[in-house]
């Protein structure tokens, strides 16, 4: 049963346009990668770049390098690190700007004049204002998600339709139980979208903040992927250059995709929708 259940999933008609969409776009880019050395002059862009088959092979080379896998941990620690911050802050910081006006007011015009600043305008600073190299990158990823988080889940809470606090109170509900039963759960859609918004963005950040700190003050491949990525460059390594774009990309849809399905999880009401 299970086995069904598991072939019926994989063979979907969502997963084969999938699988179809990503090898038509492999074959392109092969196409374009070689169009010099088939048809005598080089694509815009694409004739520049690696082709697939040659990514392939220095990935298949550096799946046995220690160094690679290092620089995922890191990224990833990272990442996981600046997101979780992000999250415990945020949260709360957002449904508590939503239930009381007083606060709102004191602290949104502060948050509304910081939250344009791109995070990686705050590499600089965060480079100098921090003890260490690694602190700084944390800082600059979780500022990367905070924003995110904290305007989705303030927006969700102000969208809730005020009769069902209306209804709660009339029928003798506490401040918690309305917090509990009313709030939390009608805010729980738009925490779970500003997160995968905000672990995309996560990503982005710590691959950029890497390169420019210099991989936390980490020699060699094991500063992260985005340090993995500026010494592929520096080295004229420009395969190793896609493979590290290639894990990034892994790497962020796996991770926005484990959020979507923590949500599905914690949202059944919206399953059948």
């Amino acid at each position: 049963m299970i086995s069904k259940r598991l072939t019926k999933s994989l063979f979907s008609r969502s997963n084969l346009r999938a699988v179809i969409a990503i090898f038509v776009f492999l074959v392109l880019w092969e196409v374009g990668s070689r169009s010099k050395d088939w048809f005598g002059f080089p694509m815009p862009w694409v004739g520049h770049v690696p082709p697939p088959t040659a990514v392939l092979v220095a990935w298949y080379g550096l799946l046995g390098d220690p160094g690679y896998w290092q620089s995922w941990y890191m990224s990833t620690l990272r990442v996981l690190a600046g997101f979780l911050a992000a999250m415990v802050i945020g949260i709360p910081l957002g449904l508590f700007m939503a239930v009381n006006k007083t606060f709102h007011g004191i602290v949104f015009p502060s948050f509304e004049v910081l939250r344009p600043i791109p995070p990686l305008a705050w590499v600089p600073a965060s480079i100098i204002f921090w003890p260490t190299q690694e602190l700084s990158i944390a800082f600059v990823t979780f500022l990367g998600a905070f924003f995110t988080i904290v305007i989705n889940v303030l927006g969700g809470a102000k969208s809730i339709d005020p009769r069902f606090f209306q209804s709660a109170q009339s029928m003798g509900s506490s401040q918690w139980d309305v917090f509990r039963r009313v709030v939390l759960p009608a805010t729980l859609p738009s925490i779970v979208v500003g997160s995968a918004v905000g672990m995309g963005i996560t990503w982005e950040v710590v691959v950029a903040a890497e390169m420019i700190s210099g991989g936390g003050g980490t020699t060699g491949s094991g500063g992260g992927l985005g340090f993995f990525i500026w010494n592929s460059y520096v080295g004229g390594s420009y395969e190793q250059i896609v493979v590290g774009m290639i894990s990034i990309g892994i790497a962020g849809f796996v991770c926005s995709e484990l959020l979507r399905k923590l949500g599905g999880y914690l949202t059944p009401w919206l399953r059948k929708r």
